[in-house]
């Protein structure tokens, strides 16, 4: 498969290395032609076509397989030097190479062409695949939010004379809820391809992890979640040199994570403290962890837990996953003693200045 890359190059490059190769060990033949035989040195510049075959295009190989052959005849065929061969035997061997060393290029280019087809098609099958999950998983997730917009919204106009106060600010709130669902899940796909095309980049600046958590959390609370959380900072922590945006994205999707997967009044700890001029973020809860056997794949995009009744695109943890990576942390995923689980995030990072003074 490495193959593929070389054939991206130039066909001029292609060409100028295939010549300077065969040269190359030409050289080094002629340097040791006193000690093995000619019919060695043979062997040798096969071996160099069968390289170069691996790696560029039909046209440089058999360029490479002449040349390799003329230059066998000319400088190690005796007479050296001479296009000319006393023996019979010497010319079925001129003749014997030329047409290993064309047979040899062609067959490895007929090899590379068929992987390529190969890979081809197994890139196709694991495009349709991964576009029915994405059918598959926001065919749920976008459309109930969407439903519930649409029928609260539908109840607002259509009753709204009929409806006491409480039962318009219940609507109203289930709009909302239902709004910032479905805006998670468009931020989620958003993220997910910038992180893929490679677009989205850490922008550093000083970041107060109190603030952070705090509102993210409120967020959660404003919404009315079943489960409690509870926040133990480092109240000696000092401000960070991390993207914002992004540590808030983990930090709400980890929180999220949490809140789908643990059952009502479940408690989610957020632990936060400096090690080693690192961000140590711990977030855990008392729920039922995950399997052990797919612990290792919960990263993965797309990837849903089995036998799970929650719905979700599979997005979320790949998401924290690409922005810990992308500030250059770690993130690790385990289960406690208590079957809960527990994120742990490590982040590497400048601290503030006037932070570690007074921390001194």
């Amino acid at each position: 498969m490495d193959g593929f890359l070389f054939s991206k190059i130039s066909k001029a490059y292609q060409y100028v290395n295939s010549i300077l190769i065969v040269g190359f060990v030409s050289i080094i033949c002629f340097f040791v032609s006193s000690l093995v035989d000619y019919r060695i040195v043979a062997l040798f510049l096969l071996l160099t076509v069968s390289i170069i075959a691996a790696m560029f295009d039909i046209l440089p190989v058999l360029l490479s397989a002449i040349l390799s052959a003329i230059i066998w005849d000319y400088v190690f065929i005796p007479p050296h030097f001479r296009f000319h061969i006393k023996n019979t035997e010497d010319v079925v061997l001129i003749i014997m190479y030329f047409v290993i060393a064309l047979l040899n290029g062609v067959l490895m280019y007929r090899i590379r062409k068929y992987e390529k087809e190969l890979l081809h098609k197994e890139e196709k099958a694991n495009t349709i695949k991964l576009y029915n999950t994405i059918l598959n998983s926001l065919s749920h997730e976008l459309r109930t939010p969407i439903a519930t917009i649409i029928g609260a919204t539908d109840n607002l106009l259509t009753l709204n004379d009929k409806l006491h106060e409480d039962q318009k600010k219940e609507l109203v709130f289930e709009i909302s809820k239902a709004s910032i669902r479905l805006n998670q899940q468009v931020e989620n796909l958003l993220n997910m391809s910038r992180l893929e095309t490679g677009i989205i980049k850490p922008h550093y600046d000083w970041c107060d992890i109190n603030e952070i958590v705090y509102s993210t959390v409120s967020q959660f609370e404003s919404n009315g979640i079943d489960q409690k959380i509870a926040v133990k900072i480092d109240p000696q922590i000092p401000y960070f040199m991390l993207d914002k945006g992004m540590l808030e994205q983990v930090v709400y999707n980890l929180i999220n994570n949490a809140c789908l997967y643990t059952p009502s009044n479940s408690l989610i700890r957020i632990d936060a403290n400096c090690q080693s001029e690192s961000l140590v973020l711990v977030i855990e809860d008392n729920g039922f962890g995950f399997p052990q056997d797919e612990i290792k794949m919960v990263f993965d995009k797309f990837y849903r837990l089995k036998n799970t009744k929650t719905g979700g695109t599979g997005l979320g943890l790949s998401i924290i996953k690409g922005f810990v990576e992308s500030m250059g942390g770690t993130v690790i995923l385990r289960n406690s003693e208590s079957h809960g689980a527990i994120f742990t995030i490590n982040i590497p990072a400048e601290t503030s200045y006037l932070n570690n003074l007074k921390n001194e």
